[in-house]
């Protein structure tokens, strides 16, 4: 059995998921320890447990110790099975976490079943310290789809820090050849778009995020589209959000509204992170 340290490198919840995933593709079981010394809150929290028991139910997987708080583990996958799953992070003591890291863990074997699979994910769509639903959809998708990785994802419900409560599906194909790939340069700008969003708050503070997001752009010479979204949701929260489509990849930034943070400063903060990027080698 493949033994890992899970306090390597920044000794967090990344060493988790992609040993969950090629665990899942691979057939190879493994044993986990010191997961996630190098936090906090050190072993799995509701986020890990929930994207551990998604690979254990897509894989037919004997898990050990897979308990809140647990600092160790075994996955003994058996296959991969292409069907219709849900998950809900937040029934793991009412978390907010990520429902793209828990797809993050289980997209990739889901590709290599020999059918189609459809999951559905409760959880945070747009929280700290993790990929959004919009990087997802544009950014992290189409790259994988160059390399013949087919997918698609929808939101029904967003999900904000503290109580997540979102809801998105992502459907998979079955792969039927995997491609190299190969950038080596992003190539020139094609085009700018993005999304200025709320929930349960007053929509002028989308369009103020807009509004700045698109004064910034313009000083540099750039403009976007960009679209207002007042997003369904139970909880409160905001969302500013730059998709750069460059000749051979696409780029996202974003950035999270909170408590006493402007709007303009919202869009300030991807807008910022963006113009870094592109005026970079």
């Amino acid at each position: 059995m493949i033994k890992i340290d899970g306090s390597h490198g920044e000794g967090g919840g990344q060493i988790l998921r992609t040993a969950l995933a090629l665990s899942c593709i691979t057939g190879e079981p493994f044993e986990i320890y010191d997961i996630r010394m190098g936090r906090e809150k050190p072993g799995l929290q509701p986020q890990h447990l929930t994207g551990v028991r998604a690979a254990q139910a897509i894989s037919k997987a004997d898990v050990d110790e897979a308990k809140l708080g647990s600092q160790r583990l075994r996955f003994s996958p058996v296959v991969v099975t292409g069907s219709e799953y849900l998950f809900d992070v937040s029934e793991i003591k009412g978390s907010a976490g990520s429902a793209t890291l828990v797809l993050q863990a289980i997209l990739p074997p889901l590709s290599m079943a020999k059918a189609g699979s459809r999951v559905t994910v409760k959880g945070g769509t747009h929280v700290e310290w993790s990929p959004t639903f919009h990087y997802m959809r544009d950014v992290l998708l189409p790259l994988l789809a160059k390399i013949g990785i087919k997918s698609s994802l929808d939101i029904e419900k967003w999900g904000w820090y503290p109580i997540g409560g979102g809801k998105v599906s992502l459907s998979v194909e079955p792969l039927k050849h995997l491609s190299p790939i190969n950038i080596r340069e992003r190539g020139r700008l094609k085009n700018l778009s993005g999304t200025s969003a709320v929930s349960n708050l007053p929509i002028s503070i989308a369009e103020r995020q807009r509004d700045h997001g698109n004064w910034l752009l313009k000083g540099a010479g750039l403009s976007a589209n960009m679209e207002i979204v007042d997003a369904p949701s139970t909880g409160k929260g905001s969302f500013f959000f730059i998709l750069a489509e460059f000749e051979n990849i696409k780029v996202g930034f974003s950035a999270l509204g909170a408590r006493g943070k402007r709007a303009e400063g919202v869009a300030e903060e991807a807008v910022r992170q963006f113009l870094e990027f592109s005026n970079s080698e």
